[in-house]
C-alpha cells in the first residue's frame, strides 16, 4: 500500500538509478493446491527488522502445509533500498518485497517490478483491509510521483505517527497527556534540563511531523493540493507547522540542539531512546514499538501518545495516513501465482493476528480491530490511526530532500521559517 516506515534518505538517488536500468475467525489452512505450482522456493526481501523473527515464523508453517519454501532475507532498514536497486540493476528481483514509502518505490513500481493487485482485491481479497487503507494504497489518475494508476502493494500492519515517551524522563503523563501544542513544548523543555530528557526526532521523520502539525490548520484536501503543487508551501498553515519546530529549539526542548540526520537518523533516535535511555520523548512511527520488542524486550516503561491540539487549531490534527509494512509481488517472478497465493495467505486475519500480537503492530484487518487488545505501549497511536489523513498525494523526493535539509538547518539557526518555506516551495516548483 501506497505508505510505510520511516522515510529514506536519498530516495531520488534510487529513481536516478532505476532510470538509468530503463527500468473473519481463523482462516483455513493454506493448501499445496492454492499455489497453482509443487515444489516452489519464494524468496522475500523484508525491510523490516521488527517483524523479521514472525516473518520466518509465519513462511516456516506455510511451508509444513503447502510444500513451498519461503526464504526470509532481511538486509536491515539502512541496507534494505541499496539492495532493492542492486536487485532490480541485474535484474534479479526477488518474488515478493517489503514496500515502503511511496517516494522511495515510485521508481521500482514505474519500471514494471510491482504487480496490479487491483482485480485480486475486488475479487474478495479486499476484506482483510479497511476501506481507508486500501484507498491509502491506491495510485490515482494523474497522481503526482507518475505511478500508472493501480495497487501495487497489500499490507498487514496499519501505522500511525506520533510521540513515545519515557515515565521516567519524559515529564509526560500518559494519564494526563498535554492539551495542547504549548503544553507539550513547555513539558518538553522541563525535561531536558535533564541529561535524558527532551525531544528528539529524526530528519527522515521531519516531513511527516511537519505534515502531522499543519493538519492543525490545513484539510486533507489543502495538505493534498500542497504535494500536487496547487496550493502553496508558503501558505499559513504550512509555516505554523514548522514555526512549532522553531518554537522546540527556541524553548531548548531538543535534545542536544540537533535534529539527528544521515542514513541512519531514526535507526539512531530509536536506539538513543529503546536502548540507552538517553532521551524522553522521540517523534515516530507505530513500528519503533515493534522495533522495541525485539531490541529491548524487558522495556516496558514508555507509552504512547498522539499529538495534542495547537491552540489555534481550525481542525483536530490527524496522523498521515500510512499503511504500514506490506508485500509487492514482482510481475517478472518465476512464481507469480504462487507469491499470490502466499501473500493472501499471510494477510489473512489469522496472520495478522500473528503479527499483531508477536510483533507489536496495528492490524489492518476490520474483524481485528473490533476485536483485538492491543498492548498498552500501542494505544496511543492506535487512537492516532482512528483519525488519520487519507490523501492520494505524497512528497516529491525533492521536497523530501528540502525538508529533511531545512528543518536541520532551521534547529541550528542556520534558516528561518519563511526561508525554509521558500526553499521548500522552490523545491516543489523544480519538481
Amino acid at each position: 500500500m501506497r505508505r510505510s516506515g520511516a522515510l529514506a534518505a536519498g530516495a531520488s538517488i534510487v529513481a536516478a538509478a532505476l532510470l538509468l536500468t530503463g527500468c473473519s475467525g481463523a482462516s483455513p489452512a493454506a493448501t499445496s493446491s492454492a499455489t497453482a505450482e509443487k515444489d516452489v522456493q519464494l524468496t522475500f526481501l523484508n525491510q523490516s527488522r521488527g517483524q523479521e523473527a514472525v516473518l520466518n515464523e509465519l513462511a516456516k508453517k506455510y511451508g509444513e502445509q503447502t510444500g513451498v519454501t519461503v526464504t526470509i532475507d532481511t538486509p536491515g532498514p539502512v541496507d534494505y533500498l541499496p539492495k532493492l536497486q542492486a536487485d532490480a540493476q541485474s535484474k534479479k528481483m526477488p518474488d515478493i518485497y517489503s514496500s515502503f514509502n511511496p517516494t522511495s518505490m515510485a521508481p521500482f513500481y514505474k519500471a514494471g517490478w510491482a504487480l496490479d493487485l487491483t482485480k485480486e482485491l475486488k475479487d474478495g481479497w479486499s476484506k482483510n483491509f479497511t476501506p481507508e487503507v486500501v484507498k491509502l494504497a491506491t495510485f490515482e489518475k494523474g497522481n503526482n510521483l507518475g505511478v500508472k494508476p493501480g495497487i501495487y502493494t497489500v499490507h498487514w500492519e496499519n501505522q500511525a505517527y506520533g510521540l513515545i515517551a519515557d515515565t521516567a524522563n519524559s515529564g509526560l503523563d500518559a494519564s494526563n497527556p498535554p492539551k495542547t501544542v504549548s503544553d507539550l513544548i513547555k513539558q518538553l523543555a522541563a525535561s531536558n534540563k535533564d541529561p535524558n530528557g527532551g525531544f528528539s526526532v529524526a530528519a527522515s521523520l521531519s516531513p511527516q511531523f511537519v505534515q502531522y502539525l499543519a493538519s492543525n490548520w490545513l484539510t486533507d484536501k489543502q495538505i493534498n493540493d500542497t504535494f500536487a503543487g496547487d496550493y502553496k508551501w508558503t501558505s499559513d498553515g504550512w509555516k505554523k507547522a514548522f514555526q512549532v519546530i522553531a518554537d522546540l529549539k527556541k524553548a531548548d526542548a531538543i535534545q542536544g540542539g540537533a535534529i539527528p540526520g544521515g542514513q541512519t537518523d531514526n535507526p539512531t533516535v530509536e536506539t538513543n531512546f529503546f536502548t540507552k535511555h538517553s532521551v524522553g520523548t522521540i517523534f515516530d512511527a507505530s513500528p519503533g514499538v515493534s522495533v522495541a520488542h525485539k531490541t529491548a524486550p524487558d522495556y516496558t516503561s514508555f507509552f504512547s501518545l498522539a499529538l495534542p491540539k495547537a491552540s489555534d487549531a481550525k481542525y483536530t490534527p490527524r496522523s498521515p495516513g500510512v499503511p504500514g509494512k506490506g508485500a509487492v509481488i514482482n510481475p517478472r517472478g518465476e512464481h507469480v501465482e504462487a507469491s499470490i497465493a502466499f501473500v493472501k495467505w499471510l494477510t489473512d486475519p489469522a496472520q495478522q493476528e500473528v503479527f499483531a500480537k508477536e510483533a507489536y503492530i496495528i492490524p489492518t484487518s476490520p474483524e481485528l480491530l473490533k476485536s483485538s487488545k492491543l498492548p498498552d505501549t500501542l494505544t496511543g497511536y492506535a487512537a492516532a490511526a482512528k483519525s488519520q489523513q487519507v490523501i492520494p498525494n505524497t512528497f516529491s523526493p525533492q521536497v523530501l530532500d528540502a525538508i529533511n535539509r531545512d528543518v536541520q538547518s532551521l534547529v541550528l539557526g542556520q534558516m528561518t521559517v519563511d526561508e525554509v518555506l521558500a526553499d521548500v516551495q522552490s523545491a516543489q516548483d523544480a519538481g
